[in-house]
C-alpha cells in the first residue's frame, strides 16, 4: 500500500456548514484521497491522501467552488498557532506530523491562493472590504436602482429588477454549477438559482431581485458568527508577544519571540507579558494568569517554577530560561488542539449530517409536487402553485440545521479551552455530560504530588533549632521529603548551619556532624535501634501515621530532640471539586498505589471512597467493574503510570502530569491542575447538548412553521429566504452563548 500522507489547508470564505460539506464531497472524489476532514468553526481542511495526489489540483479544486485556500504552513503569520504539531484527534492519531509536504509553494499554487484571495469572509477584516460584502452592498444597490427605475419608468420596471437580480445571481449560479459538477446536486446556491429563475419566469422579478439580496445578507450574517467563533480561539495566539528580550554575554537584546531557541534567557520586565513557556532563573513575582488559565487571584512564583507564554509578569523584573519553542508553547498546542477538535465530528453532527443528505433531495420532491399535483389534477392556477413551490424549495435549505451541532461545539471547545480544559473533539465533549462515575489517582490529581511539612514536634530542642539542623542534613538533597523540610526552613526564614560528614544510611537516614555536634534524622524505626522511646512518643508517632503523614526523628548526641512529620496535602480546591461532583449525581472514588493509612486519611478528609495498594491494571479493573454496574466511567490521572486506566474509561481526562503526556494519552485534559474543573467540564457537556437540542428545535421547527404558512398561501419567497437565513443566524448566535467565561 502506497504511504499516507497529510496535508492541512486554512480555507477561507466558508461560512456555513453546507459549506464544509462541498468541499469534503469534491475533494474526497478526487484521485488518490483517502479522507477529508473540513471545519468551519476552525476555517481549516485536512486531506489524507497518497504521496503522488497532485496538491494544487486540490487547491484548485476548492478556490473553484469560490473559496480562498492556502496551505496551513503558507497562511501562517503567527508560525505559533500554525506549525505546532501537537496530537491528532481521537480518531487518527498515525499522521499528525506528516506535514511538510503541503508548505512546498510553486507559482501555480500561488495563482490559485490570488484568484480568492479577499474571499475570507468578515471573520478577517471588516466585513464590507470581503467579496461577499461587496457583493451584497452591489446587488442591494441595485435593487435599489430598480426600485427608482420602476417607480419612473413602469414599462421597464421588470427588466430593471431582472438585471438586480443577475447581478446578485451569477456568482450564486456558478457556485450552484461548480458544485454539482464537484457531486453536491443539491446545494443551497443551486435551489436559489432554481428559485429566483422561476420567479422570473412565473412574472415575479421583483421578488426574484429582493430573494437573491436577502440570502446574500443572510450568507454574510453567517459568515459574521462563524467569524465570531473562530476568533475566540484564535485571539489566544494573540496573547503572546511579538518581540522578546534575550540576555547574552551581559547584553540584551530584542528578537522576534517566534526565533527564541530553548535554553534561551529572557528578561521579562514588571508589566510585561511573558514571550515563551520557560522556568524561572532569577526573580520572585507575582504572575497573572488570567488571560491563560481563567485563574482571577495572580500565582506567586519564583526561581524553579514554571511561566507560560501570555501571561502576565507582576512587580518584578524575571529571568526566564525558555523550554519551549514558539511553535510548541502551552497556547500554540491548545489552539492546535483544538482546531483539529473541531474537525473531528461529534456523534450528532454526524447523524445530522446523513439526515440532511436525504432530507435535501426530499424538498425537492416535494416542491416539484407542490408545484405539479394541484394545476395538473384539480385545475389550480399554475403561477400561483409554482410560485408556492418555489417558496417551498427555499426553505427546504437545511443550514442551519447542519450548523446546529458544529456551531455549539466549536464554541464549546473554545469556551473549554480558554480556561485550560481541553477535549479532543465533539464525541468526548458529548460523553463528559454522560458520566455517572469519576475515578481518581491521589498522587499529583487530588494532592499536589508534593510532600509539605504538617508538624514540628519538640521533645527536647524548639521547634526552630530542630528545623535548623534537619534542615542542615538534607541540604543538597533532591528527595521528596528532604525538600519539603528545606522548604519550611526557607518559609520560616531559617538559614541552616553547614554539615561536614554528611553520609547517608541506606534506609535508614541521613546523619553528619554539624556545629561539633553528631546530628541523626531518620525513620522511628531506626532511630529506636539508637534511643529508647517512651509510650507517649510512641504514641503521638502512630497518631500521625494514621492522618497519612511520614515522620522523620531528629537524634543530637545521642539524645531525642524531637520529630517532624510530613504528608501530600490534597490540593485546595479538591474538596469543593469533589462536592461539586457529587451534588451533581456523579459518584466519586479514588484509586491509588499508595498504602491504605495515607490513603484512607486523604480519602477522609475529602470525603471519597477510597481503593487503596492497587497497581496500574488493578486501576484498569476497577473501571471495568464500575462500566459493569452500569456506570459512564471518567477517569482522571497524570497521565503516565494511569495510561491502562485512562484507555479503559469511557472519558480518560489527564490532569497534573506534564502537557506534553497529558495530551497525547487521554481523551481531555485539565491544564492547571484544578480538581473543579472536572465538574466545569461536565457541565460545559450538558449545556452544549442543550444548546445543540435547542438549535435542532428551532430550524426544524421554523421550517416547519413556513412550510404549511407557504401551502395556505399565507407567505411567499421573501418570508421563505428569511426562515432559512434567519434560522441560521438565531441558531449560530444560539451557539455562541457558550462562549461566555466559564467561571469556576
Amino acid at each position: 500500500m502506497s504511504e499516507v500522507k497529510e496535508s492541512r489547508f486554512r480555507v477561507g470564505g466558508m461560512d456555513c456548514a453546507s459549506c464544509a460539506s462541498k468541499i469534503d464531497t469534491a475533494v474526497r472524489r478526487m484521485p488518490g484521497v483517502f479522507e477529508v476532514s473540513v471545519s468551519v468553526t476552525a476555517g481549516t481542511m485536512r486531506v489524507r491522501h497518497d504521496a503522488a495526489s497532485d496538491l494544487e489540483a486540490i487547491a484548485r479544486k476548492v478556490s473553484g467552488l469560490g473559496y480562498s485556500v492556502t496551505p496551513a504552513a503558507a497562511a501562517a503569520e503567527k508560525p505559533a498557532a500554525e506549525h505546532v504539531h501537537g496530537p491528532g484527534c481521537s480518531h487518527d492519531h498515525g499522521h499528525g506530523h506528516d506535514h511538510g509536504h503541503a508548505h512546498d509553494r510553486s507559482p501555480k499554487a500561488a495563482a490559485v491562493e490570488g484568484l480568492h484571495g479577499h474571499d475570507h469572509g468578515p471573520s478577517e477584516g471588516p466585513w464590507w472590504k470581503g467579496r461577499k460584502g461587496r457583493l451584497t452592498i452591489l446587488a442591494g444597490a441595485a435593487l435599489v436602482v430598480a426600485y427608482a427605475i420602476g417607480h419612473l419608468f413602469p414599462a421597464v420596471e421588470t427588466y430593471a429588477f431582472v438585471v438586480a437580480m443577475v447581478l446578485g445571481l451569477v456568482p450564486i449560479a456558478r457556485r450552484a454549477v461548480m458544485a454539482a459538477f464537484a457531486g453536491t446536486p443539491f446545494s443551497i446556491e443551486m435551489l436559489m438559482t432554481i428559485a429566483a429563475v422561476g420567479a422570473v419566469i412565473i412574472n415575479a422579478s421583483e421578488e426574484a431581485a429582493a430573494v437573491v439580496f436577502l440570502f446574500l445578507v443572510g450568507e454574510l450574517l453567517e459568515g459574521v458568527a462563524a467569524g465570531k467563533a473562530r476568533d475566540s480561539i484564535r485571539s489566544l495566539s494573540a496573547l503572546v508577544p511579538k518581540t522578546a528580550l534575550v540576555e547574552e554575554g551581559g547584553r540584551t537584546t530584542e528578537v522576534p519571540a517566534e526565533t527564541l531557541a530553548v535554553g534561551a534567557v529572557i528578561l521579562v520586565r514588571p508589566g510585561d507579558r511573558i514571550s515563551a513557556d520557560g522556568t524561572i532563573v532569577d526573580g520572585e513575582s507575582a504572575i497573572d494568569e488570567a488571560p491563560v488559565t481563567g485563574e482571577s487571584t495572580p500565582v506567586r512564583k519564583a526561581v524553579g517554577d514554571t511561566v507560560f507564554a501570555g501571561t502576565v509578569n507582576g512587580e518584578a523584573a524575571l529571568r526566564v530560561r525558555v523550554t519551549a519553542a514558539a511553535a510548541d508553547n502551552t497556547i500554540a498546542r491548545v489552539v492546535k488542539l483544538v482546531e483539529e477538535a473541531q474537525e473531528s465530528k461529534a456523534p450528532t453532527e454526524r447523524f445530522i449530517d446523513r439526515f440532511s443528505k436525504y432530507y435535501t433531495p426530499g424538498v425537492v420532491v416535494v416542491a416539484a409536487l407542490v408545484a405539479i399535483i394541484p394545476p395538473l389534477f384539480f385545475g389550480a392556477v399554475w403561477s400561483e402553485w409554482v410560485y408556492k413551490g418555489l417558496a417551498v424549495l427555499l426553505i427546504g435549505c437545511p443550514c442551519a440545521l447542519v450548523i446546529s451541532t458544529p456551531a455549539a461545539i466549536a464554541a464549546a471547545l473554545s469556551a473549554g479551552a480558554r480556561r485550560g480544559l481541553l477535549m479532543k473533539g465533539g464525541a468526548v465533549l458529548e460523553g463528559l455530560g454522560k458520566l455517572t462515575a469519576v475515578a481518581f489517582d491521589k498522587t499529583g490529581t487530588l494532592t499536589e504530588g508534593k510532600p509539605v511539612v504538617t508538624d514540628v514536634i519538640a521533645f527536647s530542642a524548639p521547634a526552630g533549632e530542630l528545623l535548623r539542623l534537619a534542615a542542615a542534613l538534607e541540604a543538597g538533597s533532591s528527595h521528596p521529603l528532604a525538600l519539603a523540610i528545606l522548604g519550611k526552613a526557607a518559609a520560616e526564614g531559617i538559614v541552616p548551619p553547614v554539615a561536614s560528614g554528611s553520609r547517608a544510611l541506606g534506609g535508614k537516614g541521613v546523619a553528619a556532624t554539624v556545629e561539633g555536634r553528631e546530628v541523626f534524622l531518620g525513620s522511628p524505626k531506626a532511630v529506636a535501634d539508637t534511643v529508647t522511646l517512651s509510650d507517649e512518643v510512641k504514641a503521638a508517632i502512630a497518631t500521625l501515621n494514621d492522618e497519612g503523614k511520614t515522620v522523620s526523628m531528629l537524634v543530637v548526641d545521642g539524645v531525642l530532640s524531637g520529630a517532624v512529620a510530613m504528608r501530600d496535602e490534597p490540593r485546595p480546591d479538591a474538596a469543593a471539586g469533589l462536592k461539586a461532583l457529587k451534588d451533581a449525581g456523579i459518584k466519586t472514588v479514588m484509586l491509588t498505589g499508595d498504602n491504605a493509612r495515607t490513603a484512607k486519611a486523604v480519602g477522609a478528609k475529602l470525603g471519597i471512597e477510597v481503593r487503596a495498594e492497587l497497581m496500574p491494571e488493578d486501576k484498569q479493573r476497577i473501571v471495568g467493574e464500575l462500566q459493569r454496574e452500569g456506570h459512564v466511567v471518567g477517569k482522571v490521572g497524570d497521565g503516565i503510570n494511569d495510561a491502562p486506566a485512562l484507555a479503559a474509561a469511557n472519558v480518560g481526562i489527564a490532569m497534573g502530569g506534564g502537557t506534553d503526556v497529558a495530551l497525547e494519552t487521554a481523551d481531555a485534559a485539565i491544564l492547571h491542575g484544578r480538581v473543579g474543573d472536572i465538574a466545569l467540564m461536565t457541565d460545559l457537556s450538558k449545556r452544549t447538548m442543550r444548546n445543540i437540542f435547542e438549535n435542532i428545535a428551532l430550524s426544524l421547527g421554523l421550517k416547519g412553521v413556513f412550510l404549511v404558512t407557504t401551502v395556505m398561501g399565507i407567505t411567499g419567497l421573501w418570508p421563505a429566504i428569511l426562515a432559512d437565513t434567519g434560522a441560521t443566524v438565531l441558531v449560530t448566535l444560539n451557539a455562541l452563548r457558550l462562549l461566555r467565561p466559564i467561571r469556576g
